[in-house]
């Protein structure tokens, strides 16, 4: 054993190897994305490393590697679960062979996602057993032990890291290569009265699943990552029940303090009943302190009715805890002090300090996506028209002054919102913006089925040649793997001809004047068409000179700010200006200038 500061991720993925992982797929989310990529770091050559098409593709490669008895990880965010849950509904009841980890990290706040979503409440919906860390070293340790659960009871098991877990640091200790465990898969064993799912199965797996669960809550209540603390003094009668994250900002709170008794759960589901009765027997009162659904209140209440107990559970559900957003350790310390009736602490104020500057998200510099909202907004100005917008870098095209998203959803959902509205609205110009990732991921079936069902629609495909917004992964158009193999690209333009789509063009968006007069023609024709806007993303190239200002020709106008809002153009003293450090030199300011004030690329 030795030592590495390492990224939660980096922990988890180390730990996932060491545990003998023969196989990981999934499909890249903030927070969960470094997992895979650690992973395909360390590989020595004898693991598979694969970033699927979405996250149901990688669940099913995932059982497949299982059901041979290989030890198998899957990886994505919580949003992402959503789309898994068709065959992850179906696996709880089949279970597999080898160890299956899904690793799915929830987003409070939420940061980077749509939405606030509890991987816990699924899990009790799932029925699946649910691990939740509380610490990076923890999150090491345990992703093992969950493998080895998986084997034990056959079953998936659900991997709940957050945020501040999967991104925060720190000193971990970790196995030596020789203390790796190397798994060998049996290999597929034809079963079909196992592998092959049937209700009159079914309804026999459903009896075994809530009989294991049973067994698992009370295994899970000698777990030792759920932990008892008493009360550091007799006669308290008050406690704390915590988990993630929130156990580490409740142990700061309580540092130096006379505390509570407190009760860590890291196994959300099945719920470790009897250390909760053993937790709850000797107090009057529990706060609950946990992120984000009140999994643990809720449990908590129900442990008192059923036993009897006279126990006041407080939570989220009495308000005595906020039920929206991620907790902080200001806010842990300012709920406990509540609770205990301590006085606020200096470090639950922090909340009250002054407000930072905002900081809004926008489009990097020279980011092609900003030419391709604007060419459509040109071509379809005093024209009525809808843009439905997608998951991805593009959704930031919503922003002033381009305002040129209106609808955006889930991921390939603007593709099939678009056909709706265009169905109640027929005069309506109906735009749909997709990325090339997310074409791929989740916006095929909407293509497929706005031909068969006749839509009238343009569908635009913003290709920069990556998967930006979560760190520039490959997809099946960049013709390359996670396991580094050079692959023939997916062509998005032979897909869409192949579905059936008539009108496809190809333009670049730097090219402003071809990109708006293709967004004319290609709009004004009847049934389903595509353009594909191509050029690549500003990250991935080298960049240009910077655009020059002629200061004898600007007029001050402000268009290339008021019509463009790239933070490559700035006000200096009131006059436009070049942000030389920004600036990529794709050119487009110089083309939108009227007075052909901007030399692109510093030319002119």
């Amino acid at each position: 054993m030795h030592k590495e500061f390492l990224m939660g991720n980096a922990a988890i993925a180390r730990g996932a190897i060491a545990a003998g992982l023969n196989l990981v797929c999934g499909y890249p989310g903030t927070p969960s994305t470094e997992v895979l990529e650690t992973a395909a770091k360390a590989n020595d050559g004898s693991l598979y490393v694969e970033w699927s098409v979405n996250e149901k593709a990688a669940l099913e490669l995932g059982a497949g590697a299982a059901y041979c008895g290989a030890r198998s990880m899957v990886t994505m965010k919580q949003v992402g679960l959503n789309v898994a849950s068709d065959p992850l509904m179906s696996l709880a009841y089949i279970g597999v062979k080898g160890g299956m980890v899904i690793l799915v990290a929830d987003d409070p706040g939420p940061i980077s996602s749509q939405t606030e979503q509890d991987t816990r409440t699924f899990a009790a919906y799932s029925k699946l057993p649910c691990f939740d860390p509380t610490s990076v070293q923890e999150a090491y340790d345990m992703i093992s032990e969950a493998f080895a659960y998986s084997e034990r009871y056959h079953t998936p098991v659900l991997f709940r890291p957050t945020t501040r877990i999967c991104h925060g640091y720190a000193s971990v200790t970790v196995k030596d290569t020789e203390e790796y465990l190397h798994n060998q898969p049996e290999g597929f064993v034809r079963d079909p009265s196992k592998w092959v799912i049937f209700p009159r199965l079914s309804y026999q797996a459903h009896i075994s699943i809530e009989a294991r669960n049973a067994a698992l809550s009370q295994v899970f209540s000698e777990y030792p990552h759920n932990e008892l603390r008493p009360a550091s003094e007799t006669g308290c009668r008050k406690g704390i029940a915590t988990q993630g994250i929130s156990y580490t900002y409740a142990m700061e709170a309580l540092e130096g303090k006379p505390a509570p008794a407190v009760l860590k759960i890291a196994t959300p589901f099945p719920f470790p009943e009897q250390l909760a009765v053993e937790f709850l027997q000797n107090l009057d009162e529990v706060l609950c302190i946990e992120e984000l659904d009140p999994v643990i209140e809720r449990e908590l209440i129900y442990v008192c009715g059923k036993y009897h107990l006279n126990v006041t559970v407080r939570g989220k559900l009495t308000h005595d805890v906020r039920n929206a957003g991620e907790n902080t350790c200001a806010s842990a310390a300012h709920d406990i002090a509540e609770f205990m009736g301590w006085a606020l602490p200096e470090s639950a104020k922090a909340d009250a300090a002054p407000a930072l500057p905002v900081r809004p998200p926008v489009l990097c510099a020279g980011c092609p996506h900003r030419a391709s909202f604007y060419a459509v907004k040109q071509a379809m100005k005093g024209k009525k028209s809808v843009f439905c917008g997608d998951i991805g870098c593009y959704t930031l095209g919503n922003a002033m002054p381009l305002d040129m998203v209106d609808t955006c959803l889930c991921m390939g959902a603007g593709v099939n919102i678009t056909q709706g509205i265009g169905k109640i609205e027929p005069d309506t110009n109906c735009f749909a913006f997709v990325g090339d990732s997310t074409f791929f991921a989740s916006a095929i079936t909407g293509a497929v089925n706005a031909v068969y069902n006749q839509a009238n629609m343009t569908l635009v495909i913003l290709d920069n040649s990556t998967t930006a917004m979560t760190g520039h992964q490959p997809h099946p158009g960049t013709g390359r793997t996670m396991m580094g193999e050079i692959v023939e690209k997916v062509s998005i333009e032979a897909v869409l001809r192949g579905v059936g789509v008539k009108t496809v063009e190809t333009v670049n968006p730097l090219d402003l004047q071809a990109a708006i007069d293709c967004v004319k023609r290609v709009s004004a024709e009847s049934g389903v068409k595509a353009i594909i806007f191509k050029s690549p993303c500003a990250v991935l190239i080298k960049p240009e000179k910077p655009a020059v200002i002629d200061p004898e020709k600007c007029t001050q106008c402000g268009r290339c700010i008021k019509s463009l809002g790239c933070p490559g153009i700035v006000r200096k003293d009131g006059k436009a200006a070049i942000e030389q450090a920004l600036c990529t030199g794709c050119g487009l300011c110089a083309q939108v200038c009227p007075f052909h004030a901007i030399s692109a690329g510093g030319e002119g």
